[in-house]
């Protein structure tokens, strides 16, 4: 059994609509300190898998076919055994 913790973006190169409505609310709020946020995506999932290596391609295959939209997303993600 392995977990993996998946961090979903958006790529740089996309407008954060919603990151710059957080920030302009934490202006708003005294935090003038914040400075760029940007609003992502978490996954914690656990998985059966016999190998690192096959949990690794479940993971892939699960972001690049449902979890993330590559054409404005990107992401990373952690893998650990789960015993």
């Amino acid at each position: 059994m392995y977990r993996a913790k998946v961090n979903v973006t958006l790529k740089k190169s996309v407008f954060d609509p919603q990151g710059k409505t957080v920030l302009d609310a934490l202006h708003s709020l005294g935090f003038k300190e914040a400075e760029r946020l940007r609003v992502g995506k978490f996954f914690d999932l656990n998985l059966k898998a016999k190998t690192k290596k096959e949990a690794e391609l479940k993971v892939k295959a699960m972001c690049d076919k449902l979890l993330i939209n590559p054409v404005i997303e990107e992401y990373a993600y952690e893998l650990e055994e789960v015993r």
